[in-house]
């Protein structure tokens, strides 16, 4: 497809590919988001067809929103995986539910953002969201998980090192389409060894890939956040999810302006400027918001697929939206999620051992590309508040990972990163000596981006 003469305006037109190329190349961009999509809710319990539904509908909101100018695909957030699995202060577990209700009002922050940029601009926005405050919080997300990951492989080393050994290998020395779905690869490798040498693994999925149906309802109720306003609602635990999962919006919102600036460096076209960066935030806040309350992860545009972009020179915002599609019809097959339900932890714990790494390397390439001067105290001193609270409040024994207050009747647990998040934003807007404008530096506003490739 790249040896074809490219457009003027570095659009195909779906005309002049024709059906069966469009299908192909929508095929080729659903696999893309494919490994990292189902990834998510595989780690995080969620369910796997809701997961997929809501990738595409959410991709063909996004691009409804923005004019069907933007070839963004919409896939499960990485950012958001410290979300799920958490606990009050007492040591009581959150829902899902719950957690997936404060996704759902981090979306929402997505709305206010792109409300303020479109009555102030980017660039006066986006100084109070510095490299100086979302590198050490995405640097803290990724080691706040990272103990996770560890408990995981401990379930069986040989099959988690299959995973993470693959994934290496491919990332590194992988060529075309191999280099970009290394997490993919790795997933199925490691997941065939554990299958091959464990025959208690082997035996689970060939009972819950048995009793699996070919074709079911992707969403069921009772998993949907939206279940929990009825008997046994807990609002105490609904305003914790709520306070400690928001802030986490703080970087995935930095992602995804990194995102749209990079697939408009891809393409050659200024999406911030045109159909406007508000629209490209509003509709991935919508599709977020819309996908927790229904039982899926966070939706995040998508590098991976920006990748494709890059190799197969084909633009056309019509490709992607045929790889949502694909999505869509896909989680109709519970049959295909009980194979990803199946799946070994110890496949999962090596594969997470390697996203969580990335995520916290992603911050240190956040702050090292905006070039933070960190000669200055007061950057030195957000850095490392930011670090010590998000880090020290999660694993300190004493608070059991949480600050706990109570207002009223109401008992509110700010997780570590929520009071690190805050008090960087804080410290930020208040110190004297900012000087980050977005914008400047191209590279830099890039350099946010949670890729899996």
């Amino acid at each position: 497809m790249s040896k074809n003469p490219i457009p003027e305006n570095g659009i195909y037109d779906a005309r002049e590919l024709g059906t069966a190329k469009m299908l192909i190349l929508g095929l080729q961009h659903m696999f893309a988001m494919f490994g990292a999509t189902v990834l998510v809710p595989a780690i995080t319990g969620l369910s796997v067809a809701t997961t997929l539904l809501f990738a595409g509908l959410g991709t063909l909101l996004f691009h409804l929103i923005t004019k069907r100018k933007v070839p963004a695909f919409l896939g499960s957030s990485f950012a958001f995986l410290g979300a799920y699995g958490l606990v009050t202060a007492s040591g009581q577990d959150i829902p899902l539910t719950y957690s997936g209700m404060g996704v759902a009002v981090a979306g929402l922050v997505y709305l206010l953002l792109a409300l303020l940029v479109k009555i102030f601009g980017a660039k006066k926005v986006m100084r109070f969201f510095p490299p100086i405050v979302t590198g050490p919080v995405i640097i803290a997300i990724g080691l706040t998980l990272s103990s996770t990951a560890l408990d995981s492989c401990f379930a069986n080393w040989p099959v988690a090192l299959v995973a993470i050994l693959v994934v290496i290998v491919l990332n590194i020395w992988g060529k075309g389409m191999i280099k970009i779905i290394p997490i993919l690869i790795g997933v199925i490798a490691s997941y065939l060894f554990a299958v091959i040498i464990d025959p208690a693994s082997r035996a689970a999925v060939v009972s819950s890939v048995s009793e699996a149906k070919w074709i079911g309802l992707p969403i069921v109720w009772s998993q949907t956040s939206l279940s929990i306003f009825g008997e046994g609602f807990d609002p105490s635990m609904l305003i914790t999810a709520i306070i400690t999962i928001a802030p986490i919006s703080l970087a995935t919102m930095v992602e995804h302006i990194g995102d749209i600036c990079a697939i408009s460096s891809t393409t050659g076209r200024n999406y911030v400027a045109d159909p406007g960066l508000h629209r490209t935030l509003l509709g991935d806040g919508i599709a977020t918001t819309l996908a927790a309350l229904f039982g899926a992860p966070a939706n995040t545009t998508y590098g991976e697929n920006t990748g494709v972009l890059a190799l197969s020179k084909v633009y056309d915002p019509k490709v992607i939206r045929i790889a949502a599609v694909f999505a869509v019809i896909l989680s109709f097959c519970p049959k295909f999620a009980a194979i990803v339900a199946a799946m070994p932890t110890a496949t999962m714990g090596g594969v997470s051992l390697i996203l969580y790494g990335m995520i916290s390397a992603v911050g240190v390439r956040n702050v090292v590309e905006n070039k933070v001067d960190f000669t200055k105290s007061r950057n030195v001193l957000i850095a490392a508040l930011i670090l010590v609270l998000a880090i020290g409040i999660k694993f300190s024994p004493v608070g059991g990972g949480a600050i706990t207050f109570a207002i009223g009747s109401v008992t509110i647990s700010l997780s570590g990163l929520a009071v690190a998040a805050l008090v960087g934003i804080i410290l930020n807007a208040i110190l004297p000596g900012k000087d980050y404008e977005f914008g400047s530096d191209e590279q830099g506003d890039k350099s946010v981006n949670f890729i899996v490739q």
